[in-house]
């Protein structure tokens, strides 16, 4: 016998593994995850977006401000154009989260790792919720 389908059995499970590891802070295995799924569908615009939001987190982290300044506003592009919600994600406080990092980056392009690992981003928890409609 078959039960209904959750809201996890209706997506690709490299985005679920995307999903708990950006909760975990692991922005450099997001990565991997979504390019590879990405990587299949090019046009995904969606899956683009994320994938630069992890990106941009990675280089906050390692201290490259322009670039995650950079990958931030390239997110925050691509994700527009699915809000409110998409794949069960709220993509309206995705873009608010890219928003708030961004007010939060310091002005340098570049600052030291030992600088940048105390940098007061804010944390964002990404859950899947109810249908899209």
């Amino acid at each position: 016998m078959q039960g209904e389908l959750t809201v996890r059995d209706r997506y690709p499970p490299q985005y679920l593994a995307f999903l708990d590891r950006f909760n975990e802070g692991d922005y450099y295995t997001c990565h991997d995850l979504l390019e590879e799924l990405w990587m299949e569908d090019r046009h995904n615009k969606f899956l683009q977006g994320l994938l630069q939001l992890a990106v941009a987190l990675y280089h906050a982290e390692l201290g490259n401000l322009r670039g995650a300044r950079l990958m931030f506003s390239s997110a925050k592009g691509y994700l527009e154009p699915y809000r409110p919600r998409f794949w069960s994600l709220d993509v309206d406080g995705v873009v608010a989260y890219i928003d708030r990092c961004l007010a939060a980056l310091p002005p340098q392009d570049r600052i030291p790792w030992d600088e940048a690992r105390h940098l007061a981003l804010p944390r964002l928890r990404l859950r899947l919720e109810a249908d899209d409609g």
